[in-house]
């Protein structure tokens, strides 16, 4: 396994280790305690909250299993594959006074070198190891075939949009252009943009900055709870079929911020729905589009929020 690697459930971490020795297997349950508990509370910081650091102190009471890996190098380096109890994670947070707010989903990284080759996970271990750190998992853009038009999904082009989605099962993308010492970035969340640059004669440090300014951004837009539940409207257009329709549905009743939905009218490839959920409308959508099978809509009269739907 490769530094910073994350695998595809949420209550697995990969976190490297100097030695196999007791102590830095402690250490190590504990940092990954920390990232499990942000990834199932859906970003929350839970780090304040009265309980945590004894939590983390017994991390090892939860483990299910651990597995070291190994890279012969000179010197050598290791990693350590922590996997947790599920329900002893759920109730943990529970009695911690938060709720499981849903996994968010990968955050894909599509990173080109100087010369325009795409970046592989083996080179890519600062920057992914910086965005696990913040509780979010990510995953790679190995072939390259495989993308769309890069230019179109900086601008959250809708096609290329739907076509990560296919692919990739998640609206996270992280696209970086790198220089000598300077790169690029455009963070695509929600079918919105974000574009920023840096500079670092550090080539690790310039990845761990992106991989930090990426969560960053991400938690301002999908770490909001309300105090209590928030009611409205909402339209989603681009259904062109009743499988669109019941898709729908099944993506909002499974997302644990939605209390309810209901259909009110429809019009043309488009429905409203009355809904509830533990934030506002407008975040709502913005989580749901993290997902991918979703993007923030245009404004429609008589609705609060707006979505379309991904095909």
């Amino acid at each position: 396994m490769a530094r910073g690697q994350t695998t595809n459930s949420p209550y697995t971490v990969v976190v490297p280790v100097t030695d196999t020795s007791a102590t830095q297997r402690s250490q190590a349950f504990q940092s990954a305690l920390g990232q499990v508990l942000v990834r199932v509370s859906g970003g929350q910081d839970l780090s304040g909250k009265p309980g945590y650091a004894d939590a983390l102190q017994n991390a090892a009471g939860i483990v299910k299993q651990f597995q070291y890996q190994a890279d012969h190098g000179n010197p050598p380096s290791f990693t350590l594959a922590v996997s947790f109890d599920q329900g002893a994670v759920q109730r943990l947070i529970t009695q911690l006074g938060a709720t499981t707010a849903g996994v968010r989903p990968p955050l894909l990284l599509v990173v080109k070198a100087g010369d325009g080759h795409l970046l592989k996970q083996d080179e890519l271990g600062a920057l992914a190891g910086a965005i696990n750190k913040h509780g979010y998992q990510v995953s790679y853009a190995d072939d390259p075939s495989q993308l769309p038009d890069l230019g179109k999904l900086a601008d959250a082009d809708p096609a290329a949009l739907s076509a990560i989605s296919r692919i990739y099962h998640t609206g996270l993308v992280l696209i970086g252009n790198l220089h000598a010492n300077s790169a690029d970035w455009t963070l695509v969340s929600g079918g919105q943009s974000q574009h920023w640059s840096a500079q670092n004669n550090d080539p690790n440090a310039l990845l761990a900055d992106a991989g930090q300014g990426a969560t960053d951004r991400l938690s301002q837009a999908l770490n909001v709870i309300a105090t209590g539940d928030v009611s409205g409207k909402l339209w989603v257009s681009g259904l062109h079929s009743a499988m669109d329709y019941a898709n729908l549905l099944a993506t909002l009743r499974a997302d644990p911020s939605v209390h309810s939905v209901a259909t009110e009218g429809a019009q043309d490839d488009g429905v409203m729905l009355s809904v509830t959920a533990g934030m506002p409308l407008d975040n709502l959508v913005t989580n749901l589009a993290a997902a991918g099978r979703v993007m923030e809509g245009q404004s429609h009269d008589g609705a609060d929020a707006s979505l379309r739907w991904l095909h």
